[in-house]
């Protein structure tokens, strides 16, 4: 199970969508929000969306970024002229936040709920191994501190529900009445959604109570990756950004694609482009065991990049990947006149055919050896499962064609040696 944070807005998105059908029409939710980025036209945006021009907004930045109103990513209580000011001034403006830069490019923009911060409070909803935990904390905010420390709590069991009067008397036992039965309705309904869509968390900071209606003003969300074809009709259209300060390569994007459509598992990303120790990788344990050994030896700062292809993927899939790896391998040899170093590796498969798979990687190997040479390459490659054997000896025939360093190991041989 991959956890994949999204954007605020299809968050609410998703919320706006199903919220009055998982409340059974107790709870109301207000549909006006606008996602705008680099390409927005922004005169288009106030003729497809009027109200922009008869109330004022919060306009926030939209890019997984967190202390937003700290940071000074949030504008409140403005007209859509101020606010299409501000949004220009941001647009590709880089920052830095924890130690980390980005360019600033996404924000959401929505309708300005006047309330009081003495009525702003904290939920969110967590996965755990054998159910879904629930907090709530009747003060919210910016300045909410230790949830974990001052937050009520209650734990749903897999399989178990959860109902109205079991949030009133065990979380929200603090409040007035009239706040307890609204926000109990809320979150019965907010937590059926948390689980028919695959979400894996869900924090609302601050949720608050406008004229008698609950409304989550910051949202965020992670959901399961692995569930986007079960939840797909529940989502909507829903893309999976990158981490602020991380934008995706070219090489990265290619096989995200590939993944998506893939019933396999297709990994890739690129940790340092200039490192010498670069990996093809089989299985989601195994490539964190020789990620951790390569960094054991004191290698970390060399190796160039961390991936599996795992699930038993095709033949094309497994070259495609291959493919990619070995064209960011070998566009340029070692500064300091090194060879490069290709780890071709894997746990012992249970069901994925590694002749298949390495019939693949072979491929690919013969389409870049001469590429593989000019760089220096030394390739170590260790595999087991089913018809390794035949997998290992067509790897072995091959090796004198590629006219590079070539060692060849089976599951005799630990992955750490």
């Amino acid at each position: 199970m991959a956890h994949k944070s999204i954007r605020e807005f299809d968050s609410k998105k998703i919320l706006a969508s199903l919220l009055a059908r998982f409340s059974e029409d107790r709870c109301g939710v207000d549909r006006r929000i606008v996602r705008i980025d680099a390409g927005t036209d922004l005169e288009q945006t106030l003729q497809s969306h009027p109200w922009l021009d008869d109330e004022t907004v919060v306009v926030k930045v939209d890019q997984l970024v967190k202390r937003r109103m700290k940071n000074g990513l949030v504008y409140l209580n403005v007209s859509w002229p101020e606010a299409k000011t501000w949004i220009q001034s941001k647009l590709n403006q880089k920052i830095t936040i924890d130690g980390i830069s980005g360019t600033i490019d996404t924000f959401i923009v929505e309708p300005y709920k006047p309330h009081t911060g003495d009525s702003e409070y904290y939920c969110a909803i967590r996965t755990r191994r054998d159910g879904d935990e629930i907090l709530f904390c009747p003060d919210g905010g910016i300045d909410v501190g230790e949830v974990d420390q001052k937050a009520r709590r209650i734990f749903i069991a897999i399989g178990d529900k959860l109902e109205t009067p079991q949030l009133e008397n065990e979380l929200l036992q603090d409040l007035e009445p009239r706040q307890r039965e609204l926000i109990a309705i809320y979150l019965e309904a907010i937590y059926k959604i948390f689980v028919a869509a695959d979400f894996v968390f869900l924090e609302i900071n601050p949720l608050v109570i406008v004229d008698s209606q609950v409304i989550a003003l910051d949202l965020a969300v992670r959901v399961d990756d692995t569930a986007s074809q079960e939840a797909k009709q529940l989502w909507g259209p829903l893309a999976f950004p990158s981490a602020f300060g991380k934008a995706a390569t070219e090489e990265e994007e290619y096989i995200r694609s590939l993944d998506e459509n893939s019933g396999a598992s297709l990994k890739l990303t690129i940790l340092n482009p200039n490192g010498r120790i670069w990996t093809l990788l089989a299985g989601g344990g195994a490539s964190v065991v020789f990620t951790d050994t390569i960094v054991d030896f004191g290698y970390g700062a060399e190796l160039a990049n961390y991936g599996e292809y795992s699930g038993n993927p095709t033949d094309e899939e497994t070259y495609e990947y291959a493919k990619t790896v070995l064209d960011l391998m070998t566009r340029s040899a070692d500064p300091e006149g090194r060879d490069k170093i290709l780890i071709i590796g894997g746990g012992i498969a249970n069901f994925t055919d590694v002749a298949k798979t390495f019939s693949g990687i072979g491929r690919a190997l013969q389409e870049y050896k001469a590429a593989l040479k000019k760089v220096s390459v030394k390739i170590f490659v260790r595999r087991g499962g089913p018809n390794y054997k035949e997998a290992i000896r067509k790897l072995k025939l091959l090796a004198p064609q590629l006219g590079v360093p070539f060692e060849v190991y089976g599951p005799e041989t630990p992955m750490t040696r």
